[in-house]
């Protein structure tokens, strides 16, 4: 019986000294220009990891760089155009063996890249035509997802590794909101855990897949979204259960009240979390890998913030203005914008 109590009492102050255990503190990040151009506006960024990123721009510009050999600047870089029309790209995915970049507008165009061929593998005709972001399930399944036409969502799967392209009906989605779409600030409007996928749109809604964009339900969340400027610019997922969303208006970007949501239960519900302090419009949010889902990193034209209680209160890191960012580990980061991509390194 003693030896009962005891073990029991070892075990009761070791599972109180972990729950007191804190989340680092990150106080500073150090800021490396990787490359620095003055015509490249990038929105979209990939790491291939372990060594590589990739990068695709506005003015149908494609390029890599290599991490490890920060001299060489970027490489492989190709410039797309079709007939007389230069792609805006703001949506881009890495497989295993193929580069995908996808415009925005009429005629919406979807490359497959590798080192053998560059070929279009789906093309969109119309008016309102607009696509914003992509990501993969696996090398084979891949989704993008653009503003509603004919009322829902714009929605191409493809099954085959990017080889076909197709567009979900209407009768396969919930109805959209009048004017519904996503913002193509940062291609992070899709959040994929395993087969579990998340879409963030203009409305603050988010459509929830459980079996990679078979079947679709939609959940309303509080965030700001009476204008055409508010609704969810960004959504991350640590894990099946947790996510994070921000937004706001980016003509007012100082405004911080109802632009940060949060997730504990898949996406069913949401409530506002650091209300009128922490960032105001971000256009990019991401979680810092292996970090129980406490820390995230939001990003936008007026700076990097970060949060170490999941969202709860933030830090202001730095004013340097970046659309979008993507983590290699949990200290280093690269982040894209108007003229560069960088190298930023969190430091405690």
């Amino acid at each position: 019986m003693r030896i009962f109590s005891l073990l029991f009492f070892v075990c009761l102050i070791s599972s109180q000294s972990r729950q007191e255990e804190k989340s680092r503190v990150i106080t500073k990040v150090e800021i490396e220009t990787i490359l620095q151009d003055s015509l490249l506006n990038i929105r979209a960024l990939e790491l291939n990891k372990p060594s590589n990123f990739t990068f695709a721009a506005s003015n149908g510009l494609i390029g890599g760089s290599t991490i490890n050999k920060i001299e060489e600047k970027a490489d492989n870089t190709i410039k797309l155009k079709f007939d007389t029309i230069v792609p805006n790209f703001r949506s881009l995915a890495v497989t295993s063996k193929n580069i995908f970049a996808l415009s925005i507008a009429s005629p919406a165009l979807l490359y497959k890249i590798n080192k053998d061929t560059i070929q279009i593998v789906y093309k969109e005709y119309h008016e309102k035509v607009f696509y914003d972001s992509m990501e993969f399930w696996n090398d084979q399944e891949g989704i993008a997802i653009g503003d509603s036409m004919g009322g829902c969502l714009s929605i191409i799967i493809t099954r085959d590794g990017g080889e076909n392209w197709t567009k979900l009906t209407c009768n396969q989605l919930p109805t959209a909101n009048e004017g519904e779409g996503a913002f193509a600030a940062s291609d992070t409007n899709i959040a994929i855990v395993g087969n579990k996928t998340w879409v963030a749109t203009t409305a603050g809604r988010v459509y929830y897949s459980k079996d990679r964009g078979r079947t679709w339900e939609v959940f309303d969340t509080p965030i700001v979204k009476e204008k055409e400027t508010e609704g969810i610019y960004s959504i991350a997922f640590y894990d099946e259960h947790n996510g994070f969303a921000i937004g706001g208006d980016y003509t007012k970007p100082d405004e911080n009240q109802s632009n940060k949501i949060r997730t504990s239960d898949g996406g069913k519900n949401w409530r506002l979390v650091a209300q009128g302090q922490g960032p105001g419009y971000r256009s990019c949010v991401q979680y810092i890998p292996n970090g129980e889902g406490k820390e995230l990193v939001a990003i936008g034209f007026k700076g990097i913030d970060y949060s170490n209680d999941s969202g709860n209160t933030w830090n202001h890191l730095s004013d340097e203005g970046f659309y979008t960012l993507r983590f290699l580990n949990d200290n280093i980061a690269y982040a894209a914008g108007n003229g560069r991509i960088s190298k930023l390194t969190f430091r405690e």
